[in-house]
């Protein structure tokens, strides 16, 4: 058995040594990254994918650019955290307190993985109705799971103004709309579990809902607490800001290996640098750790289009975004320039969203029953793109300590939030890392692994 490694108080020469044993296959199990192709190597450790597919309507965002250095300045770091995406944008936010070492790297241009392909409706409605997650998990977890995310979209609100971040962030309100999986009855009941959880809600019967939205449905929920922004602009002003304050930024930089020790994580890259932090992050997406694999979470695939700017909308579009009760659920929003985004017809596969041709064919299929909904004809998307996507089975993330990995965190914002659930992520890590307990990290911990 290995003694605790600590690269602080330790001979150079010693380190090294202790490092070349600590990365003998035998001596502590890797945690493996769970990856599928494209980048063969005898061990990975995140589940490496393609995480979009065509081009996604940010991809040509100004403002996304930022100075990466080419390699890291040292080898330990109070922290080091894995993936530059909104997550880790997030995070390395929360982290950033002027006394603490950070270290953030992504074997990517940074903000390019998961986030370039994001929607970017921040809501605090989670994919699982109030009502019906009180029956998964009891009513006094559901009602602080959905009390959190509420929260974090307003802190979310207040980090973009603090920042004073140009990244088309607006406030929004929500319907939620009848369909098949729920229906008016169900919303009604859900509406009243929201207001005596605290959270304001307000049924609109199918009359209500036809003379305010002129859309056909048996009823639905207005709601605020939501907002939308351009993802890549919002990760990239927040990773800068953070930069400002000490944090640095390596890309491109992958990590190939993981060690922990009692007081110390180990991450090994794949040009044979070691570095050693005391906690390790990773907020690495839909790349998740092998290590929390688990049957309640899982990869399908989703689709999306944008429509030229200045397409003629209803007026109320420019302050609600919609989704539906249904599975799958259509949902859309209007940008500022007057694009109408609109993403659905997920597919339980974890490849369907590299096909061309099922690209094309969910394309069409999104843009019809967008069509349908708002009762007007939409012109050709300019912009058509599919990516993958987490979910899981209560609709909350995955936070926390990684089991049986000492100083080790795993973000898995999976579920329609990602980034209102990466801001729940940033506080809970972040409350853990400084010795203090998160109220509410019980309710997205992974769980614990039986030996």
């Amino acid at each position: 058995m290995l003694c605790p490694l600590s690269a602080r108080n330790a001979s150079a020469s010693t380190v090294r040594r202790a490092l070349r044993e600590l990365f003998r296959p035998s001596a502590i199990p890797a945690a493996s990254l769970d990856r599928s192709p494209p980048i063969p190597r005898s061990r990975d450790i995140t589940r490496q994918r393609d995480l979009h597919e065509s081009r996604p309507l940010w991809a040509g965002s100004p403002r996304l650019a930022l100075r990466a250095r080419p390699r890291p300045s040292r080898a330990d770091y109070d922290v080091i955290i894995v993936g530059a995406g909104i997550s880790g944008a997030l995070m390395a936010h929360a982290l950033a307190d002027g006394t603490r070492s950070v270290l953030v790297v992504d074997r990517r241009v940074p903000v390019h993985g998961s986030t370039l392909a994001s929607t970017a409706m921040i809501q605090h409605e989670i994919d699982i109705p109030l009502s019906r997650l009180s029956g998964m998990i009891g009513a006094p977890k559901a009602r602080r799971a959905w009390q959190r995310s509420a929260r974090a979209v307003e802190r979310l609100s207040g980090i973009v103004a603090d920042l004073g971040l140009s990244c088309s962030f607006e406030r929004k309100q929500t319907l939620f709309l009848a369909g098949e999986a729920y229906g008016r009855q169900a919303l009604h009941a859900e509406a009243e579990a929201r207001r005596a959880a605290g959270i304001a809600a307000e049924y609109l019967d199918a009359a209500t809902l036809a003379e305010r939205f002129a859309i056909t449905r048996t009823g639905a929920i207005l709601s605020d607490i939501s907002a939308a922004a351009n993802p890549a602009q919002m990760a990239a002003g927040i990773l800068r800001a953070a930069m400002t304050r000490g944090v640095e930024l390596v890309s491109p930089l992958e990590i190939t290996d993981l060690r922990a020790t009692a007081d110390r994580a180990f991450l090994a890259t794949a040009e044979g640098r070691i570095l050693s932090a005391g906690h390790a992050v990773f907020c690495s997406g839909y790349e998740f750790l092998e290590a929390v694999a688990d049957k309640e979470h899982a990869i399908v695939s989703t689709w999306a289009l944008a429509t030229p700017p200045g397409t003629a909308l209803p007026d109320w579009l420019k302050t609600c975004i919609v989704w539906e009760g249904a599975d799958p659920y259509l949902y859309l929003r209007r940008t500022r320039d007057g694009r109408l985004i609109v993403g659905g017809e997920d597919e339980d596969s974890a490849e369907a969203y590299a096909s061309e041709k099922t690209l094309r064919k969910k394309a069409a299929t999104i843009r019809r029953k967008a069509e349908t909904l708002l009762g007007l004809a939409l012109p050709e998307p300019d912009h058509v793109w599919a990516a993958p996507f987490g979910t899981t089975r209560t609709g909350l993330p995955l936070i926390g300590r990684v089991p049986g990995l000492e100083n080790v965190f795993a973000v898995m914002g999976f579920g329609g939030n990602g980034i209102t659930f990466s801001q729940i992520a940033a506080e809970i890590v972040t409350a853990d890392i400084a010795g203090h307990a998160d109220a509410d990290a019980d309710l997205f911990a992974f769980p614990s692994r039986q030996t």
